[in-house]
């Protein structure tokens, strides 16, 4: 007998996509726009926008990355009744 419920699959097939989602953007950010943010000859904020990728813009999308993934896995723990138990 099986304890892996269809819910537990509907669990942890929500979380390997939000995972895949989430490392995708981050290697889009990593690689993808650090490596031709010099092409991009443009002034943001300033600066030019290398050097604010570089500098600022990766890090920001870095802890929005970490944000959306523990208020998504947050919701989605409750949800599917999978979250830890309060401590009163």
């Amino acid at each position: 007998m099986s304890l892996i419920t269809d819910h537990h699959r509907r669990y942890w097939r929500n979380t390997l996509r939000l995972t895949g989602t989430l490392l995708a953007l981050w290697l889009f950010v990593t690689f993808g726009i650090g490596f031709f943010a010099r092409e991009l000859s443009f002034r943001f904020f300033g600066w030019p926008f290398s050097f604010w990728v570089g500098a600022q813009g990766a890090l920001l999308v870095y802890l929005g990355i970490v944000a959306v993934y523990a208020s998504v896995m947050d919701r989605w723990d409750r949800a599917f009744d999978v979250a830890e138990p309060e401590d009163d």
